[in-house]
């Protein structure tokens, strides 16, 4: 098979996928479909300047190649680079393909102490607080200052604060503040985004089905991004 052929049918492929995402109305030019979509995909707006250059290589072969003669053959690089954006926009990576981690949690009437030995043993500073099965929410280090803070200028005394289960000292603002929760099913480059959208995020919580009550499957944080990013690349 010609690489003109693999390159016309990555290009329809990625026609395709570009009106999906960009669900406008009208017949738009495959050009201005890119710079639309390249507006609000991450996807597309790495590749814009390729995809834009290509589309003019396209309309060469299309219209001006004949039965007999392809005007045009697109060399291996750019063949493999049409096919490559078609597959990232058609079949991209899920969260699914990470290893999954061990994640450490805590139980919800476990102390703040314990809470905090924990964290030094582990070297996680985000900690799930359970009830049984089901996430409460998530404890970091930033909420721990805080609340001994709070308690400090009340002028409670350390032991109290130490002896405070989990669960009073986690709030369920921080779950929207500080963390995004995605599913196994939801796409690497939706966790790059999220890192993107929110510069306050920690982390990345993947559960099962994308609920903050379902089991945790993976913490994804800021030091596993150029893994992530590889992950696009490769």
């Amino acid at each position: 098979m010609s690489n003109a052929i693999d390159f016309i049918s990555a290009y329809n492929a990625i026609d395709a996928r570009l009106r999906a995402i960009y669900r406008g109305k009208g017949n738009l030019q495959f050009t201005d479909l890119v710079r639309r979509c390249a507006a609000f995909n991450k996807t597309v707006r790495r590749y814009e300047d390729d995809l834009v250059s290509c589309a003019r290589l396209r309309n060469a072969i299309v219209h001006e190649s004949t039965r007999d003669r392809i005007i045009a053959e697109p060399c291996d690089e750019v063949t493999q680079l049409m096919c490559h954006i078609a597959e990232l926009l058609s079949s991209p990576p899920r969260l699914s393909v990470l290893k999954e981690k061990n994640v450490t949690g805590i139980a919800a009437e476990a102390t703040l102490g314990e809470a905090i030995v924990r964290s030094a043993q582990t070297n996680y500073s985000n900690l799930p607080v359970y009830r049984g099965d089901r996430m409460l929410g998530i404890l970091n280090n930033r909420r721990i200052v805080r609340v001994l803070g709070q308690a400090l200028e009340r002028g409670e005394e350390m032991d109290a604060f130490l002896k405070m289960p989990c669960h009073k000292a986690v709030h369920e603002e921080d779950m929207f503040r500080f963390y995004k929760v995605l599913g196994r099913n939801n796409t690497v480059q939706e966790a790059l985004d999220a890192f993107e959208e929110n510069r306050k995020l920690l982390a990345v919580v993947v559960t099962e089905s994308g609920y903050v009550g379902d089991r945790i499957v993976n913490l994804i944080t800021s030091a596993d991004l150029p893994k992530l990013i590889r992950l696009l690349e490769e």
